[in-house]
């Protein structure tokens, strides 16, 4: 009964349009931005190879979202949790393993005779949420006792900690806060939160001293990129003068170049050239739609028939606001430059991907929300 209580058709035309049109409306920002910075010339880092994958990568993306909005949620993870569990920290350890990247980072899987590179830690975000909020259900009664928070502190250990590994600081920060966002939300007593705080500040001292010398120097440049402009701090400050160079509205598609001494500006500072080439209004656009997105989402999280799936929709949305303020904050120099990407319109196919697959989630959880016949709920 439970199979066959609603058709595809009904599915497909009860999906929340105001989130696709968020998604649809972020990504076309980031192919335009992508394609002005080919079309401008000058620039290695923006190709037709780039504009063409981050365009593909959209279009499969977009396809994978639909079409987990229209496969029930609840007996999908209902059946498969715990081997996604075990899938996730299997693909964490191989990345440990085999991990390869820069600057002391081991991020990406490079596949042999492969065009693309797999970032596992972006892929294992949505299963992180999808696995949390399972076990939160299932300690709901007694969340807040010590043995029930040791275990969901264990759950997100294993997973910070393997990830700690790969000396990704930013991914870990965004794991921490996905893993605190949803405690807060099930109910988790405030007091614990004030706690690990106060943990945090007395163990800071000993904790910056196991970080190594390019990750302090990076941190405090981020706060004040002047201490080192001709290295850590280079990126944020030509960053920032790119998104002044671009005004109110920009210097237009093919225009600006400012942006063109920006390392890496196709993937962490592409908000900067966003800046540039459409200006103060481009940037409210795409803040204006991730905003939206949010707020939506949380929307659903309302709605949601189940608890556990009222909790995925948390974990992803402080997944997007940790990473829009983070990154948004670095191009502005605002924040330390942590390697996160911008959901949505930073380019690289694991990051779009996981967006997607994220956000379909949350959609099947929307269209997914009314009782099936005879179904009874939890209390």
């Amino acid at each position: 009964m439970k199979e066959y209580s609603t058709s595809p058709k009904e599915k497909y035309r009860s999906i929340d349009k105001i989130v696709l049109i968020c998604v649809g409306g972020m990504m076309l920002l980031s192919i335009l931005t992508i394609l002005g910075g080919y079309l401008a010339g000058g620039y290695a880092k923006f190709t037709f190879t780039r504009f063409f994958t981050q365009t593909f990568s959209a279009a499969i993306g977009f396809g994978m979202m639909i079409f987990l909005a229209l496969v029930d949620y609840d007996n999908l993870i209902g059946r498969t949790a715990k081997g996604i569990f075990v899938f996730m920290i299997g693909f964490l350890i191989f990345l440990v393993l085999f991990g390869r990247g820069e600057m002391g980072n081991k991020n990406w899987i490079y596949i042999p005779g492969m065009p693309f590179n797999v970032q596992p830690s972006e892929f294992c975000k949505p299963l992180f949420i999808i696995t949390f909020s399972k076990h939160i259900h299932s300690l709901k009664r007694s969340i807040n006792h010590p043995l029930s928070l040791l275990q969901l502190a264990l759950h997100a250990g294993l997973v910070i900690g393997l990830l700690a590994l790969t000396k990704d600081l930013g991914t870990i920060l965004v794991y921490i806060a996905i893993f605190s966002f949803m405690l807060f939300t099930s109910g988790l007593s405030l007091w614990y939160f004030i706690g690990a705080g106060l943990v945090v500040i007395a163990l800071f001292p000993i904790l910056w001293t196991h970080l190594s010398d390019i990750q302090r120097n990076r941190i405090l440049s981020g706060f004040d990129p002047e201490i080192d402009p001709l290295h850590f701090g280079y990126q944020p400050l030509k960053s920032k003068a790119a998104i002044a160079a671009g005004g109110v509205f920009g210097s237009g598609l093919a225009g600006g170049s400012a942006y063109k001494v920006i390392p890496e500006a196709q993937s962490d500072f592409l908000f900067a050239v966003l800046a540039e080439k459409f200006g103060l209004f481009g940037c409210l656009v795409y803040l204006g739609l991730m905003t939206t997105l949010v707020i939506r989402i949380l929307f659903i999280a309302r709605k949601a028939r189940k608890d556990y799936a009222a909790t995925i929709c948390v974990g992803v949305a402080a997944m997007f606001i940790v990473q829009t303020v983070e990154n948004v904050g670095m191009c502005l120099a605002f924040l330390p430059v942590i390697g996160i990407t911008l959901p949505f319109f930073s380019y690289g196919g694991s990051s779009v991907l996981t967006s997607h697959i994220a956000v379909g989630i949350v959609l099947s959880i929307w269209t997914h929300r009314k009782k099936y016949y005879f179904e009874r709920e939890d209390s």
